[in-house]
Order: C-alpha cells, then structure tokens, then sequence
C-alpha cells in the first residue's frame, strides 16, 4: 500500500482489510477521522471520549483504534489550499472505515459539496440512515417510539450526479436548442439545466444492499419509494427494478405485495412493496408502525431520512452512513452551525450514535450496544446538551464535553 503523503498513521496500527467478501479487522485498527468544519471539533473531541472509553471497557485495553487525522472542508483548504486533498480521499479508501463530522456546503455558487464528491469517488453507493427513538428525547409527535426504520437511499445518481448547466451558458443553450429542435420539448431559453440519471445497474445494487440488512436483520418489509406516477422512466424504472432484483435474487426471502394481494400466502417472508414519495411523507406521521426498511432514489431518500429524523429527536439525534461494496464513511448528519463553532454546547450524539453503527460495522458489537445505552441512560436522567434541555422540565443542561463524560460515567 502506499500511504497517504499528507498523513502519518499510529506505528502500531493496521490496515483493516478485504477478504472473500468480509472485513477482517486487527486488534488495532487504523480508522481515519475528519472532524469536520464549525462545530466539528467539538463534537469530535467528545466523540472520540466516548469510543475510546467504551472500547477499553469492553476489551480490557486488548484491542483499541489508532486514530488518523485526514483532512477535509475548511481546515484542508487552509493548510493546503484544497478543500478535499486527495490523500484524503486515498487514505480511506486504503484503510476501508472512516468517520467524519459536517463538512461545509454553500448554497448555490461555490465549491460542490465535500460529502457528494466523496460518495460519488469512493462509490459509496448506499446511504443508510437508522431511525429509532431512544427513550427520554424530546419529540414532537405523541408516539415516537413507533417510529424504528433504516433508510437506504441510492447515493450516486439522480439530480445528485452534478449534471447542470446554469442559465444563459453555452452549454445550457445548446441543450435547450437540442430539445427543442430535436426532441419537440418546450423549454423556456432563460433556465437552468440538469439532468436526472438513474441506471438499472444503481438502483438495483442499492435494493440488494437494502434486502440483504433486512434478511440479516429480520426485518419484515422493505418499501420502495419513487416517484413513478409522473416521472416514469427514472422513478417508476427505479420500482420496477427493484422488484425485479428482489423477484429474481431473494425469492425464497421475499414476497411482493403484488403476490399477497393476488392470494399468494406470506408466510414469514419479508414484504417488498412501494410507495409514491409524497405519500410515504404523510404516512410515516400517521401510519408509522408500517414502515420498517426503505430503499430509496438519492432525493427522496435525503427528504425521508430527515422528516423521519425530526419524529424521534432530530437531526442532532441521527446516525448516517455512506457505504459501498468494500468501503464505509460514517458521518453526522447535521449541519456545521458555524455559530456555535468553539463555544462546547452542541449535541454529538450523531457523531456518538455513527460511531456505534461504524463499530457494528466493524464486527464489535458489544462497543455499539454499550455505547447506545450509555447515551440512552443519559437521556433518560435529563443530562443533556441545550438542544434537549430546552424542550424538557427540570433538565440537567450540559456543555457537549460534559455530556460525553456523562456517558462515559454511565457505561
């Protein structure tokens, strides 16, 4: 392997690495971390606490992870002049498993987002998003508790891709012109251009990685979502490839709801249905026990993850991660909040939560489970950060490094 020019790793790491379709992971692993722009340091500080104590008290100090700073956003552009270096990049693909905190995104001009070129360059075609309430957050619905589904959103495609061409540009005329003359489309010469690209080939391996959780997992349904009554040949082909790849892959696994309907018994199978977009938005408020698994085109699934998100405590409380066939990231899902940058009061549990998932990823789930209950013991006896505290009575309000040491203390 070559290493990264840019980065010095612990001597005593190892690479994890990638066997007959497996993870093989040493007693010290070396994971890359970019601790990400505003707030993202603070979290991180905390985070690291949390996963370095907890792994510790699991393998009575056997086993640790050597942690490697690579740089991204904000920082990389101020000590290298790039905002995503490429031995960043190559750092974790040699390495297999990251995690990060917010990378800044601007709105319209700009660098293009950090996190989409690094799902689109690693191939981390799989967004996953788990969301479950954890007992003593705030919520705005009467039963948050109902809410418990994983989303898989496609991450490479769809209005994604960067296909686009701003209004008035040479490029974005000749294709309006092209339509037009062409195709006998009527497009009005002073817009915008993009396109929406969805392949059979993303949106079934999306649908695989989808079913094949749910099959390990024993969850019950897997819901396509899609937009096909009007965009029919990207949205609706994203359906019908998906219950081609599960009719096909996991017939012995599955059954669709089309076969249930027609008298075909299900008989412990998992569920594959769809559901249009707008739909599926009204239903995980009044229908939520339906719903178990997604799998979802790169839009929908990034309106889905966070409407769900906001039923059980919100964005601050949502893990997420972008995985591919050898390679995961896992990340916060929230925003930078450059205001608060420095100041020790935002919330890091969903730094804290993807550091549990990336360790389930990694085979050492007893680090994930002590993890999430350290953090939902805290919750539960009202120490929490001010995002929290300002919705309950009588809380315990703490600093973000605080709350971190909170859970340690409750490991």
């Amino acid at each position: 392997m070559t290493e990264p020019t840019k980065y010095t790793p612990d001597s005593e790491g190892e690479e994890i690495t990638w066997q007959n379709g497996t993870l093989v992971v040493p007693d010290v692993p070396i994971i890359p971390f970019i601790e990400g722009d505003g707030v993202g340091p603070d979290i991180w500080l905390a985070s690291e606490r949390v996963f370095d104590a907890a792994v510790k008290k699991i393998f009575n100090g056997q086993r640790r992870v050597a942690w490697l700073e690579v740089l991204a956003g904000e920082k990389a552009n101020a000590e290298f002049g790039e905002w995503l270096p490429s031995e960043t990049i190559e750092a974790i693909r040699n390495y297999k498993v990251a995690i990060k905190g917010p990378l800044t995104t601007p709105v319209g001009g700009g660098i293009r987002s950090l996190n989409v070129t690094l799902r689109q360059v690693l191939d981390l075609f799989a967004c996953v998003r788990p969301v479950r309430y954890i007992t003593g957050t705030p919520a705005p619905v009467r039963h948050p508790e109902r809410m418990n589904v994983v989303i898989f959103r496609e991450n490479t495609e769809d209005v994604y891709a960067g296909i686009e061409w701003a209004r008035g540009t040479p490029q974005a005329e000749k294709i309006i012109e092209f339509l037009s003359n062409e195709m006998g489309c009527r497009i009005r010469p002073d817009s915008g251009i993009g396109v929406k690209p969805m392949s059979e080939f993303a949106s079934q391996r999306l649908v695989r990685k989808a079913l094949q959780y749910a099959v390990a997992n024993g969850r019950k349904t897997l819901t396509l979502v899609h937009k096909g009554n009007i965009m029919k040949f990207t949205e609706g082909a994203f359906r019908d490839w998906g219950y081609e790849l599960a009719e096909k892959e996991f017939a012995e696994q599955v059954v669709t709801e089309h076969a249930v309907s027609g008298g075909a018994a299900r008989k412990g199978k998992i569920l594959v249905n769809d559901r249009i977009a707008d739909s599926v938005f009204q239903q995980v408020l009044t229908r939520t026990d339906d719903y178990d698994v997604f799998a979802t085109p790169n839009l929908n699934g990034d309106y889905l993850s966070d409407a769900c998100a906001a039923q059980v405590g919100g964005l601050g409380m949502a893990p997420g991660a972008n995985i591919g066939d050898e390679i995961a990231c896992f990340e916060a899902t929230h925003g930078t909040a450059p205001k608060y940058a420095g100041k020790d009061v935002i919330n890091p549990s969903s730094v804290i939560l993807s550091g549990a998932m990336m360790f389930r990823h990694l085979g050492w789930g007893e680090v994930a489970e002590l993890i999430e209950s350290g953090l939902e013991r805290t919750i539960r006896q009202k120490k929490v950060t001010y995002d929290l505290a300002r919705q309950m009575e009588k809380p315990n309000k703490l600093k973000t490094s605080q709350f971190a040491g909170a859970i340690i203390k409750n490991f």
